[in-house]
């Protein structure tokens, strides 16, 4: 099978890098060793007169080739198609919550035993909510469950004020001194 030559730096990693007789060397390549004959010196049998598998023939060593035959040297990979993997750093960014979300859920929260700040908060929500949209800050839950809550709390407040005082004007008016 053949291979079209790669453009650029890019190496195919499914192509032989020896072996091929079109087989160029990149900078930085290592060649893998061709597979072993029996006929090459260094491949004998122990014991018969002939020098045993990795044992030099002729006084030339072969040089150690690392832990896999044929394996790029370390760092001389070459470019691959898709970015090198690595850690973006400690985290993505995130946008920032916007500063009236927080006090508007808390006001409005606190408006269960305190009537007054439930308004409030409901308002500083909708203020918050408007902010949200021109700016991309994050919190609009936040600013929306303030609103809510606010506006759903005001509401019970107003009836129990309008209860005591219809309860009061009957007490009056039902009393004679």
């Amino acid at each position: 099978m053949t291979y079209p030559s790669p453009s650029g730096d890019w190496q195919d990693p499914t192509r032989p890098l020896s072996g091929l007789p079109d087989d160029s060397q990149q900078p930085g390549q290592q060649s893998a060793p061709s597979a072993p004959a029996n006929d090459q010196p260094g491949l004998g049998q122990p014991g018969l007169g002939q020098p045993g598998f990795g044992q030099p023939a002729g006084g030339v060593p072969h040089p150690p080739t690392g832990p896999y035959p044929g394996a790029y040297p370390p760092g001389a990979y070459p470019p691959g198609p898709y970015p090198q993997p690595g850690h973006p750093g400690y985290g993505y960014l995130h946008s920032q919550t916007n500063s009236l979300a927080i006090p508007a859920l808390v006001l409005s929260l606190v408006g269960v035993m305190f009537c007054i700040t439930a308004p409030v908060g409901a308002i500083l929500g909708h203020v918050a909510q408007k902010q949200i949209r021109e700016t991309g800050e994050s919190g609009e839950g936040m600013a929306k469950a303030a609103i809510i809550v606010g506006w759903i709390l005001t509401g019970l407040g107003a009836l129990a004020i309008a209860f005591y005082v219809v309860f009061i004007a009957i007490a009056i008016g039902g009393s004679t001194v």
